[in-house]
């Protein structure tokens, strides 16, 4: 276990230090146990935000298939054939889907008679030499079980086998980029993984060794992703995003019930489909609900939710922090955190900014975006608790640091008082191992293979966080604070902490 570090009065840089490890919490990748053996279905991340380049409509991003080991053939990363991967929108704040998007996928072979994915260079979608090959339909389903097609036969982008077999990925992710009718575009395929967090927190919290966190143990991997962009009246009640401005979001996979596989291995399912996996805001299933409900939670609704309460007004994070470093846990009951995963923070993401006046704010685990606040000019990565109201948890963008704003919240910095140390916390890695693009679908070409395990590198500093965001707007009643200031003592320990922990790439 790791050594327990003195009260705060001992010295706060020295509690910098010791809770560092404490935030390095996967985003859904392999969060509960059924979902762990089913990886085509299994939801990691979901992001949602105003699109930078065109402010008029909004991109959603959802992922799946974690861990994707570049090198992973010869069968590599498909989707699931006939499951049906959803990305759902409740723009009443009913905690129903009142649109659903919804992407069922179909495999393909040109040859069976070989165990390569690609035969030759791929040049193309519709190359001769890509052997395996999967197109999907799209539909748009309202709250009345209406489908419309939107897509039929759209073409995914391979898993990326190389630079030898494709070595021109961008033109394949390029063409497989679809436009839909009405406007906007979706992507269906690989990336690199966008979420950045150091994991071998689970080493046992790292023992005794802290000497190397800031690893992002994420970086090479990559996943599958669904990229949706869409005009903002194509989500909003009565189509007006200026007077319904606030929807939530979650992601689903959908399996049918019964699945045989024959004396040939052939796999044949049928029966209901049912929800196998489901993700809104990140973290939630990972750090929110203890285990013995994990897999009730990938199989629930968000307007079942009330029975996840009480991991959000009594959360164990910060009893554990307590447990090992002596840093006392905010009073129970936090109703400070019920707004960030199950209402929406007050004159931000609540649904009663809704001009309608059905709009309710049923508690649900949704991951809500304000679509009237506009594109931050210089995104700061902890998003709100920086005065960047276009960030987390205003939607989520690829560059917020949901970790380490999750754990100041959790450990109280959006109560009236709290340590000065809690704006210090975090995992020590703040930023994707790659850079994101300027236009859709925004998020970085998959890795052709895994990279040596990269230098520890230092938490940003308070001090270093801008009082107000340019370009972010809109206002925050009760609770989101800007991350204060902390004395010279505090800044200088850091300093010193930061100077140990820097290595060369």
């Amino acid at each position: 276990m790791l050594r327990k570090t003195a009260v705060l009065a001992t010295g706060v840089a020295a509690v910098g230090l010791a809770l560092t490890p404490l935030s390095g919490l996967a985003s859904s990748h392999r969060e509960a146990p059924l979902i762990a053996g089913d990886p085509t279905a299994d939801n990691t991340d979901l992001y949602a935000f105003v699109s930078p380049d065109k402010p008029d409509t909004v991109t959603i991003i959802a992922n799946w298939f974690p861990f994707e080991n570049p090198n992973g053939g010869p069968n590599f990363y498909p989707w699931g054939p006939g499951a049906h991967y959803d990305i759902n929108i409740d723009n009443v704040g009913d905690a129903h889907a009142h649109l659903t998007y919804r992407w069922t996928f179909a495999s393909h072979y040109k040859s069976p008679n070989t165990f390569l994915y690609d035969t030759g260079p791929v040049d193309s979608l519709d190359s001769p030499n890509l052997n395996f090959t999967q197109t999907y339909t799209l539909e748009l389903i309202d709250s009345s079980g209406k489908s419309t097609t939107l897509i039929s036969n759209g073409k995914a982008a391979p898993s990326f086998t190389g630079v030898a077999s494709m070595p021109n990925y961008r033109a394949l992710r390029d063409q497989a980029i679809t436009p839909l009718p009405g406007g906007g575009s979706t992507y269906a395929g690989q990336a690199d993984d966008p979420f950045f967090v150091d994991l071998r927190v689970f080493d046992l919290l790292f023992g005794t060794n802290l000497k190397e966190v800031g690893t992002d143990t994420l970086a090479g991997y990559n996943v599958n992703t669904i990229a949706l962009q869409v005009p903002k009246s194509a989500l909003a009640t009565g189509g007006d995003a200026n007077a319904n401005p606030v929807i939530g979001i979650w992601s689903t996979t959908e399996r049918p019930s019964t699945a045989v596989l024959d004396a040939k291995g052939n796999r044949t399912e049928s029966g209901a489909y049912v929800q196998v996996s489901r993700l809104g805001s990140p973290l939630v299933n990972e750090v929110v609900v203890p285990v013995g409900a994990k897999d009730l939670y990938n199989a629930s609704q968000p307007a079942n939710d009330g029975q996840f309460l009480a991991g959000v007004t009594d959360p164990e994070v910060p009893k554990l922090i307590q447990k090992i470093y002596n840093i006392p846990a905010p009073t129970t009951p936090r109703n400070d955190l019920v707004s960030v995963f199950l209402t929406g923070v007050d004159g931000l993401t609540s649904p009663k900014l809704n001009a309608d006046k059905g709009a309710h704010a049923a508690p649900a685990e949704e991951l809500r975006l304000n679509m009237a606040i506009a594109p931050a000019a210089s995104p700061n990565r902890l998003g709100v608790l920086a005065k960047d109201n276009a960030g987390f948890p205003n939607g989520r963008r690829l560059t917020d640091d949901v970790v380490d704003i999750e754990l100041q919240a959790l450990e109280g910095i959006l109560l009236p008082t709290h340590p000065a140390a809690v704006t210090t916390l975090g995992d020590g890695v703040n930023a994707d191992e790659q850079a994101f693009e300027t236009s859709f679908p925004y998020l970085a070409l998959p890795n052709a293979s895994l990279p040596a395990q990269k230098a520890s590198q230092p938490a940003a500093s308070p001090a270093a966080l801008p009082a107000k965001t340019s370009g972010s707007g809109g206002g925050v009643n009760g609770g989101w604070v800007a991350v204060a200031g902390v004395g010279g003592a505090l800044l200088a320990g850091l300093l010193v902490f930061a100077a140990t922990r820097r290595r060369t790439a």
